[in-house]
């Protein structure tokens, strides 16, 4: 049976503790755009806030009230259920609906802002994702707090897949390979989400291990370093000195493996450490192989920017940006124990 660990912490395990959620208000993401809109166009785009709803919905709504299929909705990114989030969805502009939709009343959703752009909004066309969040019930050393804060400004801290990426109680790990190892019939998007799963898990099984090493956030020989705020990538020689120097000032970040088939590898010494790694789980790789999944790499560091503390009696108020595809809890979790408020 496949389980999702407490993957190791890059501080030590948080004395602090406290709770998230307690309030949609308390998780607050704001989508930060690659593009803006240009104000013509065929398509019209719509700044939302959704409270308590998930981003699927959301577009399948703006499908039915502008007329369209819900293919044809466009949005960057996934946003969190249990929040409010702000973030662009597009549709196409037909003779049926008028110039905008604020009007829409959709349950759980207000349009801000209504502007036209050429094109449709495609996912992934974002530079990342504005968190304010409050954790209530804080029980720990302020000063504690503080420190690890100031630490992870510095180094960062290792970019886990978090929770929901695996699914309720981690079960789409096993539940995709059992259900792709006997070739069951899916549709096409539970299909992408457990293989997800899967790779995400074995991504965050390399971390974890060189977090245990301690180099997690230092070059390996061979590494396959990312450029800040790219999807580049190139082969490290730790002979060259500016190699630590960039690393050391966040310029570029040692990667991990997202497995499947193709893609740019590790050489030397960090393909070795790979490879040792993901030969523990080769029931997985291969369901990966088997459909023709294209292996890619994601940065093994995560660096939130801006981030800033305030705490008020026993309410702790976090603000950061992350880039795109980096989870919030990641970053909680390096801060203090966290639970999530129970929901009715």
């Amino acid at each position: 049976m496949i389980e999702i660990p407490e993957w190791p912490f890059s501080l030590g395990v948080p004395a602090a503790s406290g709770v998230i959620r307690s309030y949609p208000e308390d998780f607050v993401v704001e989508e930060i755009p690659k593009v803006e809109p240009a104000g013509e166009g065929e398509h019209l785009w719509l700044w939302v806030e959704k409270r308590s709803t998930n981003t699927d919905w959301v577009a399948r709504q703006l499908a039915r009230v502008a007329g369209c299929a819900a293919r044809d909705v466009g949005f960057a990114g996934l946003k969190d259920r249990h929040a409010v989030t702000l973030q662009w969805f597009s549709v196409p502009i037909c003779e049926s609906m008028g110039e905008n939709l604020e009007d829409a009343g959709i349950e759980g959703v207000t349009i801000l802002a209504s502007h036209k752009h050429h094109r449709k909004l495609k996912r992934g066309t974002l530079k990342g994702n504005r968190f304010r969040l409050k954790i209530r019930n804080f029980d720990g050393d302020p000063g504690e707090t503080e420190r690890r804060l100031q630490s992870i400004r510095s180094d960062g801290i290792p970019n886990y897949f978090g929770p929901q990426r695996f699914g309720h109680a981690g079960r789409n790990v096993q539940r995709g390979y059992d259900l792709l190892r006997r070739r069951a019939r899916l549709q096409r998007n539970k299909r992408s989400i457990y293989l997800s799963a899967i790779r995400s898990y074995l991504f965050n099984q390399v971390l974890a291990e060189r977090v245990r090493q301690g180099n997690w956030n230092t070059m390996m020989d061979g590494d396959l370093a990312k450029l800040e705020g790219s999807q580049s990538v190139f082969v490290c020689d730790i002979s060259n000195p500016d190699i630590e120097d960039r690393c050391r000032r966040l310029d570029i970040h040692p990667t991990g493996p997202l497995p499947g088939e193709g893609g740019a590898r590790p050489e030397g010494q960090a393909a070795e450490f790979e490879q040792s790694v993901l030969e523990n789980w080769p029931e997985l790789t291969d369901i990966l192989r088997e459909q023709r999944v294209q292996a890619s790499r994601r940065s093994l560091r995560l660096h939130p920017a801006g981030l800033e503390l305030n705490l008020d009696g026993s309410e702790l108020d976090l603000t950061f940006v992350l880039s795109p595809g980096s989870y919030a809890t990641t970053v909680l979790r390096e801060i203090l124990m966290f639970r999530e408020a129970e929901r009715s």
